[in-house]
């Protein structure tokens, strides 16, 4: 499993809404800016996060985007998933996995199951309010004297 460039930057876009907003609708001019990734980039992700009811939008003069919930309602797993889709490792594994008549004869499928119950493992138990709370951490000790 690998997680691409869309995944990895859905990630910063949702951190940057948690920690950025002041009441308010965030706009993506300003997280491109912070996180330096392109708006354009920001629209086509910030736009699946939307249809799956992740982030909310409001238009106009003001307008911008915020999270739908909490940061602690957000996994990490339930953000990469709009994104990437499937994230376990193999196609024969996961809660989609494709049919496989040799999975009962197969001895790699019991790697590629445990690999799947640790990635889940990890990532169902890491909400957005943990990353959060890591990047302030890293920032406070990136900018003490």
């Amino acid at each position: 499993m690998k997680i691409s460039a869309k995944g990895k930057y859905a990630i910063k876009l949702m951190v940057d809404l948690a920690m950025y907003n002041s009441g308010g609708p965030v706009r993506l001019k300003d997280i491109a800016r912070r996180q330096d990734i392109s708006v354009k980039y920001l629209e086509q992700i910030v736009s699946e996060l939307s249809r799956a009811w992740l982030v909310k939008s409001t238009r106009g003069a003001g307008g911008g985007y915020t999270l739908a919930y909490a940061p602690n309602k957000y996994t990490v797993a339930q953000i990469l998933k709009v994104t990437e889709g499937n994230l376990s490792p193999q196609a024969c594994v996961g809660e989609n996995a494709m049919p496989c008549e040799n999975k009962a004869t197969c001895v790699t499928s019991m790697i590629w199951e445990k690999l799947d119950k640790a990635i889940f493992d990890v990532l169902d138990n890491m909400t957005l309010e943990d990353l959060v709370d890591w990047q302030q951490q890293v920032a406070a000790d990136y900018y003490t004297i």
